[in-house]
């Protein structure tokens, strides 16, 4: 009965046992009972208790310090950027070379469409580019011509009005010597008259002779005929005025005319800068046109795996979505960590990552932390200012980049569920 109740009291204080406990048990027991049987099974047990307390607290040290060492989440997905393959142009599509989840390399050409109509605005655009080349070429031949002509005109007026000028000079001389030989006339007019009548007088007396005055009649009748001659010349005079003025009208015009030229060359210079541009339009409706020809050919913008909703037969138009192209080698995670996983988390932390559907592992690092939290970039984000508050742990996403290599059999699709678990330490 005293041993078994020595055992009761040492099972009792197993549970902590300390090295004092050790020292005092054997002290209270006689040498006897020390190295009887009883004391050396009491004193094993108290070992194997020490041996075990301390196994236990190491190894819940080892724990505690293990479950600190790294965070993980259930809430984390595959990601990746989707590539959107759309149509530029509006036309028939006679061709599709890919099919669905079928891996293209990037420039590959996934749906092709009639070129036809494409191919004729282009012709056309080249011939209405060479029209337009041919006429700024012209002008440009133009413009110097012009300048040339212009300027000679404009002195040939200048020396023309100079003449003009000269000749109404010289006219008006000769008006005046005009003038004068008709009074000159009229002077000896009126003297051969007055011989005449008294010549008449003379000769009805029969005191001179009748040959006498046939000369008086004569020379009478010549001086009338120069007077005549002298108007005429007179009145030619004044014709020769009035047309050598006519002239210089006519000079003075188109001198002004002369001196419109530098603004028909400006205005010629105009044209063909308006000539210009319209090549360059032409030029730029000729590049689009050679755009919209490449156009209907619609290549891959990146390798990776086809997703499409083209058909044969189907009229496509500009913007409308043919294909979607996925980059399963640039997939990344996105872990919605909460926040209160965020305190020692950092970016360059290695990370593991658990697969849901393959229990594969695969090893990464944290790229970066999203600068605010998941609900914040919802379509209704929360607004704690207004109604009944209750306090919800956030979750911030973080983005994890796999190692090189590490998806090398391209296993990873976007929108796998994974568990990752980023060291901390």
């Amino acid at each position: 009965m005293a041993e078994q109740n020595a055992s009761a009291t040492v099972s009792e204080e197993a549970p902590n046992p300390t090295p004092r406990s050790e020292e005092t048990a054997p002290s209270t027991l006689s040498p006897r009972d020390k190295y009887s049987p009883a004391g050396r099974r009491r004193r094993r047990r108290n070992i194997l208790i020490l041996i075990i307390a301390v196994v236990v607290i190491v190894g819940g040290l080892f724990l505690w310090r293990y479950l600190g060492s790294y965070e993980s989440t259930d809430d984390a997905q595959v990601d990746v950027h989707l590539y959107p393959v759309s149509a530029r142009i509006s036309g028939y599509v006679v061709k599709v070379n890919v099919n669905d989840n079928q891996w293209v390399e990037k420039g590959d050409v996934l749906v092709e469409i009639d070129p036809t109509d494409y191919q004729v605005a282009l012709a056309q655009a080249q011939s209405n580019l060479a029209n337009s080349e041919a006429t700024a070429r012209s002008l440009n031949i133009t413009v110097p011509i012009t300048s040339v002509n212009s300027s000679s005109q404009l002195q040939f007026t200048s020396s023309g009005i100079e003449d003009a000028r000269a000749a109404i000079a010289a006219a008006e001389k000769q008006l005046a010597a005009a003038h004068q030989q008709v009074e000159a006339a009229l002077a000896n007019d009126v003297n051969a008259q007055d011989n005449l009548r008294r010549y008449k007088l003379l000769v009805d007396r029969r005191e001179v002779s009748q040959q006498i005055y046939d000369q008086a009649l004569a020379t009478a009748k010549s001086s009338t005929a120069n007077v005549a001659a002298a108007q005429a010349n007179e009145s030619a005079a004044q014709q020769v005025v009035q047309q050598t003025q006519s002239r210089l009208t006519q000079a003075i015009a188109n001198h002004d005319y002369a001196q419109t030229g530098p603004q028909l060359v400006s205005s010629t210079k105009e044209r063909v800068q308006a000539a210009i541009a319209d090549v360059q339009q032409k030029q730029s409706l000729l590049q689009q046109a050679e755009l919209n020809l490449q156009y209907t050919k619609i290549i891959a913008p990146e390798s990776g795996e086809v997703t499409k909703t083209v058909v044969v037969g189907l009229n496509v138009q500009p913007g409308q979505q043919m294909l979607t192209v996925v980059p399963l080698r640039e997939v990344w995670i996105t872990a919605n960590f909460k926040e209160t996983q965020m305190k020692h988390m950092r970016p360059g932390q290695p990370v593991q990552i658990q697969v849901d559907s393959s229990g594969r592992d695969y090893k990464g690092r944290v790229d970066s932390i999203a600068g605010a939290t998941g609900p914040l970039f919802s379509v209704l984000p929360p607004e704690n200012a207004t109604g009944n508050y209750v306090k919800i742990v956030q979750r911030i996403p973080v983005k994890i980049v796999l190692d090189q290599g590490e998806n090398r059999d391209l296993q990873l699709r976007p929108g796998m569920s994974v568990e990752p678990k980023v060291y901390l330490r």
